[in-house]
């Protein structure tokens, strides 16, 4: 009975242990981690002058995500950002509100000296309520593009780290 259960116990050990040296050999570099990422994939960049407040949110992100360099042989990122506003519907009650979003699009060329220029083009959408009252609703549209330029400088910084690991 000792000798039936001795080559099971040695199977599956050596699955177990099998198992383990495949994971072990596997290496993993999570998208969602600090400058790690960029610094592996050997990315070097500095940033353009922002022509509006978008852009601006959109470097600051990208700098913060992918780092910056003073380096003379850097890539050179140059991203244009644009944004446009859509009403969505209106409420049909005393207190009328409308419904609207903010959409940016966003276009990132990276052009270094070894690889060949990278454009990538993203757009995102961010929601927010109109309320009739002139200020409310140009604070509500400005911070529906803001958080619309941060969703947009994920996805580019995401577009980036992909094309280089290919």
């Amino acid at each position: 009975m000792l000798f039936s259960r001795l080559p099971r116990r040695i199977a599956i050990t050596a699955v177990l242990l099998g198992f383990g040296a495949a994971l072990a050999a596997c290496s993993f570099s999570p998208v969602y981690s600090d400058l790690s990422s960029s610094s592996q994939a050997g990315l070097e960049v500095a940033y353009a002058k922002p022509n509006n407040r978008l852009e601006q949110i959109i470097y600051q992100e990208l700098g913060l995500r992918l780092g910056s360099s003073s380096s003379p042989k850097a890539g050179v990122v140059t991203v244009s950002a644009s944004t446009q506003g859509v009403d969505i519907m209106l409420s049909a009650t005393n207190n009328p509100r409308k419904s609207a979003e903010t959409t940016v699009t966003a276009t990132l060329t990276l052009k270094t000296a070894d690889r060949p220029a990278l454009q990538v083009t993203r757009k995102a959408t961010a929601g927010y309520t109109r309320s009739g009252q002139i200020l409310a609703d140009q604070a509500a549209a400005t911070e529906a593009g803001e958080r619309a330029a941060v969703a947009v400088a994920e996805a580019l910084r995401l577009a980036v780290l992909a094309s280089l690991t290919r």
